[in-house]
């Protein structure tokens, strides 16, 4: 049996990419304003509450600003460009992934190595990437406007999209792309560990990988994330200020 014949069909391809970004359009959401906080701190610090310093529960506080100053629409800045970003990142990820884990494959094998699941990891992180990227830059300035006054603001992700095109050109819509290319260390860490833990739990239960509780795939999703982000948070910290 050739290496192609486990290659994934269009409609698996496409199943995958649907769930994927359905999944990413639920989370996306639930802590989009989170996510608002966690960008805001990364470009310009700890910031100073109206009482004049940081006391009690810094997130909570800071949450509460946000919504005194710029309403429910500045917690949930940034969710367009993000959901608007999901359908297309996981249906060129996991095409770009699973037709080199097809290819990488060997015939007697179940799961992938290491080194190999790294590889398409990386490879379908760069495609994904490089496709996606405007996107993200119009996410990233959308969460930072309500900050500084003065700024004229972005009305919405299209209108974004073009202004910065028209101001910027392509260099405004691909920048921070080298640094968000040498971030693609983190689905190489993230993919790998999780296929790991996945193989890891069902040799536990005497099962195949496709066959795992949502349980503990969510158990394989959650430590492989945690892990990932955890290793490699200070890159992301930079690619944001870039």
């Amino acid at each position: 049996m050739s290496a192609d014949s486990h290659a994934p069909s269009p409609r698996g391809l496409l199943c995958n990419a649907g769930a994927g970004a359905a999944a990413g359009v639920i989370a996306a959401t639930f802590v989009c304003p989170l996510d608002v906080i966690k960008i805001r701190f990364q470009v310009h610090g700890l910031p100073k509450l109206d009482n004049g310093s940081i006391k009690g529960s810094l997130i909570v506080g800071s949450l509460e600003q946000i919504f005194q100053k710029e309403g429910l629409r500045g917690m949930y800045r940034g969710l367009g460009p993000t959901v608007l970003a999901l359908l297309p990142n996981w249906a060129v990820y996991f095409s770009i992934y699973e037709q080199l884990e097809s290819r990488l494959s060997s015939n007697d094998e179940n799961h992938l190595s290491v080194g190999a699941n790294v590889i398409a990891a990386s490879g379908a992180g760069a495609a994904t990437t490089i496709f996606t990227n405007s996107l993200w830059v119009v996410k990233t300035r959308l969460q930072t406007q309500g900050m500084r006054a003065g700024v004229v603001p972005y009305r919405s992700t299209l209108s974004a999209l073009g202004r910065i095109a028209h101001e910027e050109g392509i260099r405004g819509l691909y920048s921070g792309l080298v640094p968000a290319l040498a971030g693609i260390s983190h689905v190489a860490i993230q993919f790998p560990t999780y296929e790991k833990i996945k193989y890891h739990l069902a040799s536990q239960d005497n099962t195949t990988m496709d066959k795992l509780s949502a349980r503990d795939v969510a158990v394989a999703s959650s430590v492989s994330k945690i892990f990932a982000s955890t290793l490699t948070y200070p890159h992301e910290v930079q690619m944001i200020l870039v």
